[in-house]
């Protein structure tokens, strides 16, 4: 409770952060902001391309089964592979300045949850024209995933940014492991295409769950299982306290290590 008072004291250097971050992330670029959307459709394109013509799934619209997942999962990747710099990239602050450090993964992980509810625009739009019949009940879900997203992606930004003090290979690293976590997360293909024996293990990974519920919702026009959700939530909410203790205790050092 006392750092969500402290944080809560910082709100306004939080917003601060992320107005600064939205702003800088495409500045002096012919397309500006158009970035945020242009960016996902890029992707989408060329996975649509492979996936439907090359190495056919055999998935009804494809492109949007592959959609409602992309745009999640290119949140959730770029905490992860960026969130490695979060406090190397503000050390001078770290260094001079008192605030509380979870200031900074924070306003990080802020910044890019707002570049994903501006691609949703997106997604809504292309759910519409593919003719996709939503239900209403089934949306009211929606705001819920994403927060145990955001939940899950401040616990990875909290870890990665700590440890990258320490440990500063863990950037190249990570990018790697991003990579090689988007194949093993039912992004591209669906869940039922793994194996029985594997599928266990395979819902160990927080992303698992978390992309079946979007999926669940924009894609097939549900509810997500109710066992879905509280997987997604447990394990979010587990990779944060995680992160957060981690976190806590190698702030200490901070400025010394930068």
């Amino acid at each position: 409770m006392k750092l969500f008072g402290e944080l809560w004291q910082y709100r306004e250097m939080i917003l601060s952060l992320v107005k600064r971050d939205l702003k800088s992330r495409y500045k002096g670029s012919v397309l500006g902001f158009f970035w945020m959307f242009l960016n996902p459709l890029l992707q989408l394109c060329v996975y649509t391309v492979v996936f439907s013509t090359i190495m056919r799934m055999g998935i009804d619209k494809f492109y949007l089964f592959l959609f409602v997942a992309l745009v999640p999962w290119m949140f959730f990747s770029t905490c992860l592979s960026s969130g490695t710099t979060v406090v190397m990239g503000q050390q001078d602050m770290v260094k001079k300045i008192y605030f509380p450090r979870e200031v900074l993964p924070l306003a990080f992980t802020i910044s890019q949850f707002v570049n994903m509810l501006l691609s949703f625009v997106i997604i809504f739009v292309v759910v519409f024209v593919s003719g996709i019949k939503l239900d209403p009940l089934s949306l009211l879900y929606l705001p819920l995933i994403m927060i145990i997203e955001f939940v899950l992606s401040l616990g990875i930004v909290l870890l990665a940014s700590s440890l990258t003090v320490y440990f500063r290979d863990l950037e190249h690293i990570l990018s790697i492991i991003s990579m090689a976590w988007m194949y093993l997360t039912p992004i591209i293909y669906p869940v039922e295409m793994v194996p029985e024996n594997l599928l266990k293990f395979f819902y160990l990974n927080p992303m698992t769950p978390i992309t079946i519920a979007y999926r669940d919702i924009l894609y097939y026009g549900k509810a997500p299982h109710v066992k879905t959700l509280i997987s997604a939530a447990l394990l979010g909410i587990l990779v944060l306290v995680v992160g957060e203790i981690l976190f806590s205790r190698l702030q200490r050092k901070f400025a010394e290590e930068l």
